[in-house]
């Protein structure tokens, strides 16, 4: 009861501010072209103390049925490729990830591509343990190379800055492979735009000293967004976009 009533006295003082998204922001590109820049965030995960993934190049194109083959992609490329415990995206935390400039029109698909475990180096994608600590590789998808598919809504316009957010929840994308002992990456990404808006609070640091608090926002009975207070008792869901 004392942690339900710490957040409702939280939440009932927060701020809304308005979307950022789309809006703002210049592009040194001509009339005819906008930016598109990536941040990536996650929600807690479950089980595991680690969740890492390495991001070799985000692809975006006008087309949702465009192949890996045919032209009008454009791409993010990650030089050298980025390897990120996905955990470490909580509570507000963003990796940035990059922009690119893009001819001004509406794109609707993304494709994130990931590196593949080799021998030489197994555990690029991979996940540590909760209870050993063990770190065990992450099996990526087969096709990988072609990159994780994801339906998105942008709209370039002109001179402006897109700002969106690859929210990858790390929870729901590891899969147990039976009693394999085996660990499949199936990626569930969504693309949100980045907004200034948030919800920012606090619970009762004695309430999170077992270390498995959490704080959830929810709309109709949906999960929105989640994150873990920090040893003080604060946190940040972010982004979220205006709303009940």
């Amino acid at each position: 009861m004392k942690l339900l009533r710490n957040l409702k006295l939280a939440l009932g003082g927060l701020l809304v501010a308005g979307l950022a998204a789309c809006g703002g922001g210049g592009s040194s590109g001509s009339a005819s072209s906008g930016t598109l820049r990536l941040a990536l965030t996650d929600a807690p995960a479950c089980g595991y103390d680690a969740v890492n993934v390495t991001i070799q190049k985000i692809r975006v194109h006008q087309s949702s049925s465009a192949s890996d083959a045919d032209g009008g992609w454009s791409e993010i490329v990650l030089n050298p490729a980025k390897r990120v415990d996905l955990l470490n995206l909580t509570n507000g935390v963003l990796d940035e990830l990059g922009q690119t400039p893009l001819p001004t029109g509406k794109y609707t698909q993304l494709r994130l591509v990931l590196a593949d475990n080799t021998g030489a180096n197994p555990l690029v994608n991979s996940v540590v343990l909760t209870s050993n600590k063990s770190e065990v590789a992450l099996k990526t998808p087969s096709g990988q190379q072609s990159g994780v598919k994801t339906n998105i809504n942008i709209d370039i316009a002109a001179n402006k800055l897109a700002d969106f957010v690859l929210d990858f929840d790390a929870c729901k994308s590891v899969v147990v492979a039976g009693g394999s002992g085996q660990y499949l990456l199936k990626p569930v990404v969504s693309v949100i735009p980045r907004s200034t808006s948030g919800v920012a609070g606090f619970v009762d640091a004695t309430m999170v000293a077992n270390g498995n608090t959490s704080v959830s926002l929810q709309q109709g009975g949906v999960l929105i967004k989640a994150t873990t207070p920090d040893s003080t008792g604060k946190f940040l869901l972010q982004p979220v976009g205006p709303g009940s």
